[in-house]
């Protein structure tokens, strides 16, 4: 392979024009035909509003009727001093930080686990992967009735445990809140990254478990040592997949506390509504969003960087 690039790196250098188009249109130009629609839907739709939201939370900005002439004067950092010396947004990133570190090691762990086993199931294997996948994809306002069901105040939870049921109950427990929020939205996406492994799982070499039997290791012994590193760009990916959706959490919290008991379920997206749709601050609710976008990529930096993400 080196002997390659350094063929094709002489090419370039004899040519800088090829070796140029080379690199902006890879090896495959038709390639980037095909994926022009969704770059244009992916810079329209993502690319553009980030930029605006950018611009936004420099400036002072306030929603004005169409085609009214207003200015918007340049306020630097103002935007984000001001939320964050607001306790509530601090308060907002700290759930979300609990949220995130319980619910990725959960997704990861139990995804992967399951995953390995209902590879193995040889009876009844749709109606498992099924099973596991109805919760994603049935809408949140019905779930979210069940498990309100579940851990409300007279809920079925609080009445199998009598008198060790928390009090205040689960959902109003400053406590407990957030992380029963974790919990329920690590059961209802779990079936969609048991099926990102379970897509991992059929790449793993049958010969590797077949070797590691003839040394003598157990099922404990092959899942660390052949399933684990088998899959580690899925676990990466569950990991990114899985941060970024957590950071954004919104409905589970609109939905199951209103962001409460005294706003320890809040979180920085929710923040953002009441501030800029509510309250009318749409700069402070960007400001908001644009610290949450940085800390988010450093987050990711940081698990490509110690997770494995380059092929060594």
């Amino acid at each position: 392979m080196s002997a390659a690039v350094g063929t094709r790196r002489t090419q370039e250098r004899a040519n800088p024009e090829a070796g140029l188009k080379h690199r902006l249109l890879g090896k495959n130009p038709l390639g980037l035909l095909f994926s022009a629609p969704y770059l244009v839907f992916v810079l329209a739709v993502f690319a553009a509003p980030v930029v605006y939201a950018v611009w936004i939370a420099f400036h002072d900005f306030f929603f004005a009727a169409p085609g009214a002439d207003v200015s918007y004067p340049f306020v630097g950092f103002a935007n984000f001093v001001y939320a964050f010396s607001n306790a509530q947004v601090v308060q907002s990133f700290g759930n979300v930080g609990v949220f995130l570190l319980i619910n990725v090691p959960l997704t990861v762990v139990l995804s992967l686990l399951l995953a390995s086993a209902l590879n193995k199931v040889l009876h009844a294997r749709v109606f498992l992967r099924v099973s596991f996948y109805l919760p994603y994809i049935t809408a949140s306002v019905a779930l979210v009735g069940v498990w309100l069901f579940l851990f409300g105040g007279d809920g079925l939870v609080n009445n199998l445990l009598g008198p060790l049921a928390p009090n205040p109950s689960w959902l109003v427990n400053q406590g407990l809140a957030m992380p029963v929020i974790a919990v329920y939205v690590t059961w209802k996406q779990l079936g969609f990254y048991i099926l990102l492994y379970l897509a991992a799982l059929q790449n793993v070499p049958k010969d590797l478990y077949e070797q590691a039997s003839t040394d003598g290791a157990n099922a404990v012994r092959q899942f660390f040592s052949v399933t684990v590193p088998g899959v580690r760009p899925a676990t990466l990916l569950v990991l990114l997949v899985s941060t970024v959706t957590g950071a954004n959490l919104f409905t589970e919290p609109y939905l199951l506390t209103g962001g409460g008991p005294n706003g320890s379920s809040n979180t920085p997206v929710y923040l953002m509504y009441q501030l800029g749709v509510e309250q009318g601050l749409p700069d402070v609710a960007s400001a908001i969003g644009l610290v949450l976008v940085v800390a988010v990529l450093v987050i990711a930096y940081l698990q490509n960087r110690f997770a494995g993400g380059r092929n060594e």
